[in-house]
């Protein structure tokens, strides 16, 4: 990789970082009919690590493709499709380095996606309907967990969380350090409020209390900061 190619966005880990994608402009990525709000860049503008919330506008599609260092994909509005099925709104996947397909979208979506973040061809594919998931109750009445994503030799765990109207959760330690997206209601913490579109990335040893009062569901992914390159 040349220097001169490297872009970097959000890029310091050792930093918190907290971003409203709702207020966040669209900017086109070279397909014409694929738009993307940028949280997370380190690499070639279109070939690096990125992290991204990306809108498909009806009858987008992309030619055939693989991902190097894998995809993960959380479809947040509408239907994403590729030749493994249909996806509505709630669905996972989780796109190994050994994994091709050709996406496209009828009538368009959103989606919630992480690219080269997840090395190793022998990881499983997962694609699954989160809706259809039953909800594992914690050890703290009003708060629920569905696990998306833990495989035996990789480091991260990628779990929806639910709290109830009014749940607080126990302090929650991340010695990898952690991201959430809050995908509905209100989450709040000592640092803040957070409606549905908020990305909240915490460095490796942070700390925090996750509360509601109207209740939220929120993405939470742990132990994947030391796969993520930045600067040295």
């Amino acid at each position: 990789m040349n220097a001169t190619d490297i872009q970097s966005l959000n890029a310091d880990f050792s930093q918190r970082i907290a971003c409203d994608t709702a207020r966040m402009a669209w900017t086109a990525s070279p397909s014409g009919t694929v738009w993307r709000k940028r949280l997370h860049l380190y690499g070639p503008a279109e070939s690096g690590q990125v992290t991204s919330v990306v809108r498909y506008q009806p009858d987008s599609r992309f030619p055939e493709h693989g991902h190097p260092e894998g995809e993960e994909i959380l479809v947040l509005d509408g239907v994403f499709s590729d030749q493994a099925g249909d996806w509505p709104a709630g669905s996972y996947l989780l796109n190994p380095e050994s994994f091709r397909h050709a996406p496209f979208s009828r009538e368009g979506c959103v989606l919630f996606v992480k690219l080269r973040q997840y090395p190793g061809a022998e990881r499983r594919h997962v694609a699954r309907d989160a809706r259809e998931m039953g909800w594992e109750q914690t050890a703290t009445p009003g708060v629920r967990i569905k696990t998306l994503y833990a495989e035996d030799g990789y480091p991260e765990t990628v779990r929806i969380v639910a709290l109830d109207p009014g749940a607080e959760a126990p302090r929650q330690t991340y010695p990898g350090g952690a991201e959430l997206f809050t995908l509905e209601g209100e989450l709040t913490d000592e640092s803040g409020r957070y409606a549905a579109g908020w990305w909240l990335r915490l460095p490796p040893g942070s700390a925090h209390r996750p509360a509601s009062g109207p209740g939220c569901r929120y993405y939470l992914k742990t132990g994947a900061l030391p796969c993520l390159r930045g600067p040295r």
